[in-house]
């Protein structure tokens, strides 16, 4: 089958989809190493969707995403550690959007709106060595506004930012990475990922990324250098366990996305989306889902693209299914190479919650 076509957009990130806007904000205290992303909407929201997939999700208001439920549009999307204690950053973007009257309206002033912030969390409790330190209402405060302040189509910070900081794929520094795709059809699709794997990235075998094998020819590092990544790795593994953050056993995690297109979705299509880019995760991490991952896809659609005339001559206002499986192919595809690009991008953390390498470090030839 061939491999859906169309090249990166400007950033490739997933403020390629006109309208969404990110922002990262970190606890900066002592002993800390976690923090919060946002993802913004235009006024007047997107149309959202969930799939949840892991055996131990933290998650805020996504029951409103059923396509069966009240609310139609949603105004902003938050990205969190500090596991469930966490998931109180959204409580800061909700205040933030409702200074602004941004939200369900629920009487005549404008005053009267109920914003709807759906939230997910992933554990990084410990990582910086301080247990008691996790993202709260003002740091999700802060995530938005550095959100508002960004102009259309900013780059995306990556790595260890925002919901990133303290993230860990497979005993490596994990982080924040974001890809996108213009279609030949027209339509962006774009990914941003949170990498914070019990699973690793890695392939033990070879030393390649898992994620690289989908994306073209791959440069194998050489033996001696897998040889000493391995050793390398496994001390950090075990100086880790001596250390604060590998109290916990087993490992807890969570790899946190959200895809988002311009093209013109229902709820249903998009809950579809959220599903199918899971498979993004499955190329990209091994394993995956299991019960000590929490891994969650938010699918957003701003509905901006204008219809095609295949779907006016049909009368219709949506998607076909051909260009809604190129869609849904591109979630999974833009997933796969968010997370390739977040353990790239990652900088390793040596402190008192424990020492986790990064890639780049271990394989400073590899790509």
């Amino acid at each position: 089958m061939d491999a859906p076509t169309g090249k990166p957009g400007p950033h490739d990130a997933l403020t390629d989809v006109a309208g969404l806007r990110v922002g990262h904000a970190r606890v900066a205290t002592a002993f800390a190493l976690t923090g919060s992303t946002v993802v913004l909407g235009p006024e007047g929201g997107f149309t959202a969707a969930v799939d949840v997939r892991g055996g131990g999700p933290g998650t805020r208001e996504t029951d409103t995403l059923d396509p069966r439920n009240l609310v139609q549009r949603t105004d902003a999307i938050v990205l969190t550690g500090g596991s469930a204690y966490g998931l109180d950053a959204a409580s800061g973007v909700v205040a933030w959007l409702e200074e602004r009257h941004r939200g369900y309206r629920a009487g005549p002033d404008p005053a009267q709106v109920v914003p709807v912030v759906p939230a997910a969390c992933l554990f990084d409790l410990g990582r910086g060595g301080d247990w008691h330190v996790r993202p709260d209402a003002a740091t999700g405060r802060a995530a938005v506004a550095e959100a508002a302040r960004t102009g259309p189509g900013a780059p995306v910070a990556q790595g260890a930012v925002g919901a990133g900081t303290g993230a860990v794929a497979g005993g490596l520094k994990g982080g924040v990475g974001t890809a996108s795709v213009l279609l030949d059809s027209g339509a962006t699709v774009a990914a941003l990922v949170v990498v914070n794997a019990a699973g690793s990235p890695v392939d033990p075998l070879t030393g390649v990324l898992y994620g690289e094998y989908f994306q073209g020819p791959v440069t194998y590092p050489r033996t001696e250098v897998h040889r000493e990544a391995l050793r390398r790795a496994r001390e950090a593994r075990e100086e880790s366990a001596r250390r604060y953050a590998a109290s916990v056993r087993p490992p807890l995690n969570t790899t946190l996305a959200v895809v988002a297109t311009d093209a013109g979705l229902t709820r249903a299509q998009a809950h579809k989306l959220a599903g199918t880019s899971h498979d993004g995760f499955a190329r990209a991490l091994r394993p995956v889902h299991q019960l000590t991952d929490g891994d969650t896809v938010f699918a957003l659609s701003t509905g901006a693209r204008p219809l095609v005339a295949e779907q006016l001559a049909h009368g219709g206002d949506q998607l076909t299914a051909a260009a809604l499986n190129e869609v849904l192919a591109a979630g999974a595809d833009t997933v796969t190479r968010a997370i390739v690009k977040a353990v790239r991008a990652a900088e390793g953390v040596d402190g008192p919650g424990g020492v986790f390498p990064a890639y780049r470090e271990l394989y400073p030839q590899a790509g």
